[in-house]
This record gives C-alpha cells, sequence and structure tokens, in this order.
C-alpha cells in the first residue's frame, strides 16, 4: 500500500507518520516541502504531486485552523479547508485511491445538550465551521471513497495546546479564569492516527464503510474542568503552582470575547463509529493524563 500524507507537521499530522508507517510505503508532506507539493494553495501542484505519487490512500491532515484569523482572510480559509480537499478528492476518485480527511465539530451551531450525531442538521458559525463543511461536501460531491472523521479539541504533545497554556499561566498568575459553558471531548492527535490506521485496513477491505464519522474521546467536560484536571495532576506531580485547580474562576464565554463564535455544546455521537469499526474511544482524562506525564518529564 503507499500512503500520500499531506499536513505531517501538524500535531495530527505528526502522530500520522507514526501510525501509518507501518501500513506500508509513505509520502509525507507539508507546506515547504520541497521536492513534492503540499501547498494547499496551488492545486495544480497538488494534482501533480498525487499523480506523480499514485497513492492507494490519501491522509489529508492539512488545515487552516486559527479559528478568529479565518474571520479575515476567509478566501485563504475556503482555499485551504475546502477547495483544496476537493482537489484531492477529484485525484483520489480519478485514481481509485481512499481518500481520509479530518472536519470539526464547528460545522455545527453548537445548541442544545444532546451529542451531535451524523445526519443533525449543520450549521456553521464561523468562516473556519463554513469552509470546513463545504470541504466536506465537495469530498461527498466527488463520488471517491472516503472517510470524514469530525472531531473536537484536539491536542497533542508536541508544540502548543491548552495545558501547556494552562500549566504556563498557573505558574505565573495569582488568578485563573476558564470558560465553563462549552462543553466537549478533549481528544488527543495520537489517538486520531491510531484509529485511523485500523480504519483505512478496514475500509480498503470493505468499501461500503466509506462515509462521515464522528471521532472524539468518550465523556466530557468543560475547559474549566479541563483546566482544573491538568492543574490537579501538575500538583500532584510536584510542579510548583500560583493558582490552585480549586481556586480556578469559572466564566462565561462572553467573559472573552473572539472574532469567531465557538459553539457551547461540542458533544460529538461516536455510536456510529464505534459499531463500524470495532473500535472504542477511550475517555478523555486518560489521554490527557498520558500527555501531561511525557511533557512534564521533559
Amino acid at each position: 500500500m503507499k500512503i500520500l500524507l499531506f499536513g505531517k507537521g501538524g500535531q495530527v499530522g505528526w502522530e500520522l507518520q507514526r501510525s501509518l508507517a507501518p501500513l506500508g510505503e509513505l509520502v509525507a508532506l507539508d507546506t515547504g516541502s520541497r521536492e513534492m507539493c503540499g501547498d494547499f494553495t496551488d492545486p495544480d501542484g497538488l494534482i501533480r504531486t498525487i499523480r506523480a505519487v499514485a497513492p492507494d490512500v490519501i491522509v489529508n491532515a492539512a488545515a487552516h485552523t486559527a479559528v478568529d484569523k479565518a474571520e479575515s482572510e476567509p478566501e485563504l480559509a475556503r482555499a485551504i479547508n475546502a477547495l483544496a480537499p476537493a482537489t484531492l478528492a477529484q485525484e483520489a476518485k480519478r485514481g481509485g485511491a481512499w481518500l481520509i480527511h479530518y472536519s470539526t465539530d464547528y460545522v455545527f451551531d453548537g445548541s442544545g445538550e444532546r451529542p451531535w450525531r451524523e445526519e443533525d442538521a449543520t450549521a456553521p458559525l464561523s468562516v473556519y465551521g463554513t469552509t470546513k463543511l463545504e470541504g466536506e461536501q465537495l469530498i461527498g460531491q466527488s463520488g471517491c471513497r472516503h472517510l470524514i472523521f469530525r472531531t473536537s479539541w484536539v491536542y497533542g504533545a508536541r508544540g502548543g495546546n491548552f495545558a501547556k497554556t494552562m500549566l504556563k499561566l498557573a505558574q505565573e498568575r495569582d488568578t485563573l479564569k476558564v470558560i465553563d459553558d462549552q462543553i466537549g471531548a478533549p481528544t488527543g492527535a495520537d489517538l486520531l492516527a491510531d484509529v485511523t490506521a485500523h480504519a483505512i485496513r478496514a475500509a480498503r477491505q470493505r468499501p461500503e464503510l466509506s462515509g462521515l464519522y464522528h471521532l472524539v474521546a468518550s465523556g466530557e467536560t468543560s475547559w474549566h474542568g479541563y483546566a482544573r484536571h491538568v492543574l490537579e495532576f501538575a500538583r500532584r506531580a510536584g510542579t510548583g503552582l500560583k493558582v490552585e485547580p480549586e481556586a480556578i474562576e469559572a466564566v462565561p464565554t462572553s467573559a472573552f470575547p473572539t472574532p469567531a463564535k465557538r459553539p457551547l455544546n461540542s458533544r460529538l455521537d461516536t455510536g456510529k463509529f464505534q459499531q463500524t469499526f470495532g473500535l472504542i474511544t477511550p475517555r478523555w482524562e486518560n489521554g490527557v493524563t498520558r500527555m501531561l506525564s511525557e511533557i512534564l518529564e521533559n
């Protein structure tokens, strides 16, 4: 099997380089790749690259994920999140390849408290959500065999993340305010990558599995609950903190105005995924604790 991975430098892309390697020959690219094109603003270059590699599977871990910045550069966000994935899908269809793509809970309006199912009506609140939804739709319209995984609250041990920010602030500040009315499940990039490798193997044997799936860790929390979990672990690990976990102030989303509106309900129902692929998604605390163990030891 030959796999072509885009977005190798991101959190999910970095983990995918590890998880996909045992499946076959892996060609991993990002925007700065020189010999082949990984630039999602260059559709012709992407086409040349895909045709040169002739992959059995294309995995797209690239995206414009700067949610607030997307509000001021909608054309760039659309090029990266919608038009480039459409190009990948068209080339996958042409070459008989599978396309694996990641989307987001931001395609929903965040209303209610029930976990979102794949068939629920979409209504994005932001440019980011709108362009990611268009990317999903264009992939579906291409007719290529695909797996689209909607996820949320993604983190990785490599690079910046919410947990690292909370640790830094709790060591520097006397008080800490964290949003408590947005609910979701922190989901590790390593979990997404490992599950993707399993899903690719299953889908190549069963083409009828092509479709859209929700994929997040199990359980749910608020950003405030997430922050408390992080600081409680850090305190047990002996990390000096100026802000104790129980002293974090819970505030509403309105306390931190942003250019892009965030959904309050980021819960995703993973029942379809788990039943289809025979896999379970571990609780969010397990992955976050593992990540914290890694970063606090370094």
